[in-house]
């Protein structure tokens, strides 16, 4: 199936932004100058007067994530429609466009509105809306834009009945998709059983505005470890999905026009996901099996680098080679107080910390020397403060720069508005995000 567009005139408007002190890290000679002619300098992050902490995305990594995921994906039979909620970047949402994303997709009505300032043309919304302004808004959203297509999730009777009652007194020229949402025991959102999706299908194919087009879930609820008890946690809820695409396609609940949309797949066990929904369906229309990976983009070095199936073994047949850490912070040695201890300009405010905190790859000395950190850590962060513990004898001395990996992407993302996208130090662009 085709992928989704966007509309690259707004993408390409963005370089029309005037750069200044809005923008964490950037060059105070750079102020007043839009991101175009800025970049038309061809500014080098060694430099161009660039502050720290500073976050950077590798262009080449990019790419090279984006190729590998594209690549992977067309092997093994599904599509992508990536969790835009990691970057809220159109400029990076319309590369993931260009690499074949089927979709984009998004958590909240807000992120969906950001979706649709850029044109993306078909949005999977993963979760039940239920916002009554919300839902007003979609409705004239859907009316202007025949070419918009939209689909959401539905959970409960109860969540039916309010979609239902809102969209009645719109009168929608078309009814809005919904797809049923399969939970699980102390997950998140969702039915709780089989059957209890099944009847949230029977209240969706009773509402006049409500179209039932698919079946969706989301396994990084289920489980949060790699151990064999946590694999066959994924398998076993995998199977309730698709125990409940059948129950509910045998009682003809689903839209008669149209292909079956089942879709799961986070960052962790997307392998265990395209193995299950890409085994034979005994049914009398054909599935769409599609992953929803949103951090495949930057990958990461802690969370993901761990949990990603290309991080580690997997079950599928994969590229040679896998996922590469795109992202990564800079941050200047502003104290030593003690001899085992420096203190680096990087914060809670600049960098994730939700899952492990950042990790110390590389001194940048001033005398332009540079070498690795093995023997180092971070322990502790504050709002603007990395507590780091060295070695006494390492020889860190104030104004040297650390270079740290990082972790959880989603995490990182939203504590920066620009982000230099470069290739070794040259910046080829400034990529602008929307939280």
């Amino acid at each position: 199936m085709r992928a989704a567009t966007m509309d690259r005139a707004e993408v390409e408007a963005l370089h029309d932004e005037r750069i200044d002190w809005r923008f964490k890290g950037m060059p105070s000679e750079a102020f007043g100058s839009t991101i175009a002619e800025f970049l038309r300098a061809r500014p080098d992050i060694t430099r161009n007067g660039f502050v720290g902490p500073l976050l950077l995305l590798d262009r080449p990594t990019l790419e090279h994530n984006l190729a590998t995921m594209a690549e992977w994906c067309a092997d093994r039979g599904v599509l992508l429609a990536p969790h835009g909620k990691t970057t809220m970047a159109p400029q990076l949402f319309q590369r993931q466009l260009e690499y074949g994303a089927w979709a984009m997709t998004a958590a909240t009505i807000s992120q969906l509105r950001v979706y649709r300032a850029f044109g993306v043309s078909r949005v999977l919304l993963a979760n039940q809306l239920v916002d009554v302004s919300g839902l007003r808004w979609l409705a004239g959203e859907l009316d202007a834009d025949p070419g918009f297509s939209f689909g959401c999730w539905v959970d409960s009777v109860a969540g039916v009945r309010l979609m239902t009652e809102v969209l009645a007194q719109e009168r929608p020229r078309r009814p809005v998709d919904v797809l049923v949402e399969l939970g699980g025991e102390h997950g998140r959102t969702g039915a709780r059983t089989v059957a209890e999706a099944v009847e949230v299908a029977r209240a969706v194919a009773a509402s006049p505005v409500l179209r039932l087009v698919g079946v969706s879930g989301y396994e990084g609820a289920i489980s949060h470890d790699l151990s064999d008890e946590d694999l066959t946690a994924v398998d076993t809820y995998l199977a309730g999905i698709r125990e409940t695409v059948t129950r509910i396609a045998e009682v003809g609940m689903f839209d008669d026009a149209g292909r079956i949309i089942v879709t799961a797949g986070g960052s962790s066990y997307f392998d265990q996901v395209a193995e299950a929904l890409t085994a034979p369906w005994e049914l009398d229309r054909p599935v769409i099996p599609v992953l929803r990976s949103g951090s495949y983009i930057t990958h990461d070095h802690g969370l993901y680098r761990t949990m990603s199936p290309f991080g580690r073994a997997h079950r599928l047949a994969g590229p040679e080679q896998p996922f590469r850490a795109a992202m990564r912070i800079l941050a200047q040695v502003i104290s030593r107080p003690d001899p085992g201890l420096a203190l680096l300009t990087l914060g809670r405010r600049d960098a994730s910390f939700d899952q492990e905190p950042p990790q110390p790859r590389t001194l940048l000395a001033r005398d332009g020397t540079t070498r690795p950190l093995t023997a180092s850590r971070i322990t502790e962060l504050a709002d603007q403060h990395a507590f780091m513990s060295v070695p006494s004898d390492s020889g860190i001395a104030v104004g040297d720069w650390v270079e740290c990996g990082l972790s959880h992407p989603c995490t990182t993302f939203d504590k920066w508005q620009l982000v230099p996208l470069v290739d070794g130090t040259e910046v080829i662009d400034l990529v602008r995000t929307f939280f």
